[in-house]
């Protein structure tokens, strides 16, 4: 018997967060103790089925079930000593929580006084909020009021990361009557949680009714204003330019920002009015943001990167997850990618000290796809992996497809086809569910890069093509022009540097606004590539980029460079030069971790006649010159010869010629033949 009540007792206190962690076994003990049991009360209920975890709390398998099949009487008696047992505790919610339970029947006073409770400074855990206020709406008279109430509760369970709890609530909150406002909140609730696993179309109009509903909010324009800019990062996802533009921008504003703007801040996570503390320092950040993102992603770059740097600037002493996140952002947008690592980093930190459920895999995300725009591959990889754990365990399926499209960036440098092609597939599926164009392209840019990783131009123009070019259908407009640079290099090793001509231009103008620090010198390539009939002109221009990575350091890019350039000598018949560049670019690979590309410039560098220091190649292949090993290897792939000439710049001929005394080496009378022969050679000396 004492076993049996001391796990109604555990039952009972997981009211107070019914999804959260476990219940406070020092809680239940007290309460064990005021009903005149024993010390070894726990021992006997662990006997039972109850179960302590390493954190010292206390879990209960099936405690619904147990709890529903005491009689009401009984239950409420266990709440009564739960109440006693937290009486004199900060926070104060459980005692509440435990009395207005302990009622023989409704009481409006204690639902207005959970309801007061909840909205004090860091009186609980968001779950706990959750759980006080829906209690609070089952004591509530008015509809309006309890809708009020499932509202603020299905807000606090998305806080907790608990979106199933979330949208429960809201469909509760629908069965009542409620005014515009509170209609207004719950819309900007589904908004909020389907931007994050839904449909982003459907996120949008829902945060856009939210915004229209709350813009007489009595709390203040704060709802209306976190939907506003909820609907233009779901116009993003989308990749609905002049939707986010109109989403986000600052009506009234033709040029740079003007005085003040007082913009009072929503209620914050316990519900009260805060005057400028819900946004970056002050009212003028949120002013900044909007108006610096319309106006950088608009014909006005200089005035809104400016805008966007003073809300970086201002950042430096914030602490609170979502206002970090909307730094990083502007960062980004800015140019500024290493503050975008900075507070990508902050923002993670403030969201687990916060408890902010749904916050770590936005901040993962931003600071993994921060990392890959500044090189850092191996930090990119160890933050997304972390944000696909933590996103699932949240339900956040959107922010899923962008740490896998991140991770098929990331493994096209240093992983096989079959990685890349994995995680794009991930990407790709809730992309086009859920109408993500931003992970889509980047999922697809991976996908190109692969394949030009491989030596299979072709392919990486035909992938990257649509993606580079302006329009409805296109790639996305914020990640489009990243992918300029491996479309020119694409078609013009494909024999097709015409096709550049037009992404050169645009890609020009946009280098010159600063939107990243590697544009310049990637224009310089991209230059030299596209000077197919002027050799002074494309050497001037590999040195000027050699010159401008230099300044903006990173070694992917800069090896990228130096690999070309090197093989553009070669072909020029400039062997010593070509040599020491594609050493450089070589080491530079291995040293940031793009192995796909080390071992292209390795071939390279065996064809100027050097031997990199790599495994001699296995059994009879070793008979094999380099030049024969790399087309032995390409034709096993299932190249031709005319697409073998294309990936080691060489004519058909000269492929005939060498494919022909490799026959004759190997003593194979087919392709096929070869191809099982490289297969089984390479296998046999493959890592187990």
């Amino acid at each position: 018997m004492t076993g049996r009540f001391v796990l109604l007792l555990a039952a009972a206190a997981y009211e107070t967060d019914p999804e959260g962690p476990g219940v406070d076994a020092g809680l239940v003990l007290r309460a064990a103790t005021a009903a005149g049991l024993g010390a070894d009360a726990l021992d006997a209920a662990e006997r039972a089925g109850l179960r302590r975890g390493p954190d010292g709390r206390l879990r209960l398998p099936d405690r619904r079930d147990l709890y529903e099949a005491v009689p009401p009487a009984r239950r409420r008696a266990a709440h009564r000593l739960l109440a006693a047992a937290a009486a004199g505790e900060r926070p104060r919610p459980a005692t509440l929580l435990h009395r207005a339970l302990a009622l023989p029947c409704p009481d409006a006073a204690a639902g207005d006084e959970l309801a007061a409770c909840a909205r004090e400074p860091g009186c609980a855990s968001h779950g706990e909020r959750a759980a006080v206020l829906a209690h609070a709406a089952a004591l509530a008279v008015d509809p309006g009021v309890r809708a009020d109430r499932l509202v603020a509760a299905a807000d606090q369970a998305r806080r907790a990361g608990r979106p199933r709890r979330a949208r429960e609530l809201l469909d509760r909150a629908a069965e009542s009557a409620a005014p515009g406002p509170v209609r207004g909140r719950a819309a900007l609730v589904h908004g909020l949680l389907a931007l994050r696993d839904g449909p982003v179309a459907d996120a949008r109009e829902s945060l856009l009714l939210a915004a229209r509903l709350c813009a007489q909010d009595p709390r203040g324009p704060g709802p209306a204003l976190d939907a506003r800019l909820a609907a233009a990062e779901a116009s993003w996802a989308l990749g609905d330019a002049p939707a986010y533009l109109e989403a986000v921008g600052v009506p009234g504003v033709p040029g740079a920002p003007g005085g003040p703007h007082r913009v009072p801040a929503a209620a914050d996570d316990s519900g009260r009015d805060v005057r400028d503390v819900r946004y970056i320092q002050d009212v003028h950040d949120v002013h900044d943001y909007r108006f610096g993102m319309s106006a950088a992603l608009g014909d006005r770059f200089g005035a809104g990167r400016a805008a966007l740097a003073r809300v970086v600037e201002r950042a430096a002493g914030e602490g609170r997850p979502d206002a970090l996140l909307r730094a990083g952002a502007a960062a980004l947008v800015g140019g500024d990618v290493d503050a975008a690592c900075r507070l990508g980093s902050r923002a993670l930190a403030a969201a687990r000290a916060h408890d902010a459920g749904p916050e770590p895999p936005r901040a993962l995300e931003l600071l993994a796809y921060a990392e890959l725009r500044s090189g850092r591959h191996a930090r990119a990889r160890a933050h997304a992996e972390e944000g696909l754990r933590c996103a699932q365990d949240t339900g956040q399926r959107n922010v899923l497809a962008h740490l896998h499209a991140v991770l098929a960036l990331v493994a096209s440098l240093d992983c096989a086809a079959d990685t890349v092609a994995r995680h794009a597939r991930a990407a790709q599926d809730i992309a086009a569910r859920h109408g993500l164009a931003q992970a889509a392209t980047l999922a697809e840019w991976a996908l190109a890069r692969a394949d030009l990783a491989r030596g299979r131009a072709p392919e990486a123009a035909a992938r990257l093509g649509p993606l580079v070019r302006p329009g409805p259908g296109r790639g996305h407009f914020a990640v489009r022009l990243l992918a300029v640079p491996d479309f020119v290099e694409a078609v013009v090793l494909a024999g097709e540097p015409g096709a550049a001509r037009t992404a050169v231009t645009e890609f020009t103008a946009w280098a010159e606004r600063g939107h990243d620090p590697q544009a310049p010198a990637q224009l310089a390539r991209c230059q030299a590539l596209s000077a197919t009939g002027d050799p002074a002109g494309a050497d001037a221009r590999y040195a000027e980029a050699l010159a401008r990575h230099d300044r903006a350091g990173g070694d992917y890019e800069r090896a990228r460079t130096a690999a070309l350039y090197g093989k553009w000598l070669r072909r020029s018949r400039r062997p010593a030069r070509a040599r020491a560049l594609l050493r450089d670019a070589l080491v530079a690979f291995e040293r940031c971790g793009a192995t796909v590309w080390a071992a292209q410039t390795a071939a390279e560098l065996r064809a100027t006649g050097e031997a990199p220091g790599q495994a001699e190649p296995p059994g009879r292949l070793a008979e094999l010159t380099p030049q024969q090993l790399r087309i032995a290897r390409c034709v096993a792939e299932g190249d031709t010869n005319r697409e073998v000439a294309r990936r080691l710049s060489v004519s058909p001929r000269t492929v005939d010629h060498h494919l022909r005394n490799v026959f004759a080496q190997l003593g194979v009378r087919s392709r096929t033949e070869l191809a099982r022969l490289v297969d089984r050679a390479e296998r046999a000396t493959a890592p187990s």
